[in-house]
């Protein structure tokens, strides 16, 4: 069973992403020290509390694919999200090399509180 403390790595991590900008699940992982837990990463999007406003949508499949099924809300509403911050999204596809997070190490570590 995942602890809610690796929970909380992850939702600080995904929370640093910035606007504009996409993550993977893997790379969210390896960020929040979790290597090799990607599909956590996905658990843990699932599981958030309503009072966090945690920018889920910012995450992706490593081939910049959305997270849900082509044509279902979820992925509508996904797509919706990430165009408003003028993210471009083909064929429910997102370009990594264009949009993709590349977080400063040092700044990044001095941002996460684990």
């Amino acid at each position: 069973m995942a602890s809610q403390v690796n929970f909380q790595r992850i939702w600080q991590t995904v929370d640093l992403i910035p606007v504009g900008k996409v993550a993977s699940y893997g790379q969210v992982a390896d960020l929040a020290g979790l290597p090799g837990r990607a599909r956590l990463v996905g658990k843990a999007l699932g599981l958030v509390p309503d009072k966090l406003e945690i920018p889920w949508y910012r995450v992706l499949r490593s081939s910049g694919q959305l997270a849900f099924p082509p044509g279902s809300e979820q992925a509508g509403l996904q797509m919706g999200l990430l165009q408003e911050e003028n993210i471009v999204v083909l064929n429910n596809r997102v370009k990594l090399q264009v949009f993709q997070w590349q977080p400063d190490l040092t700044e990044i570590l001095w941002k996460l509180r684990f």
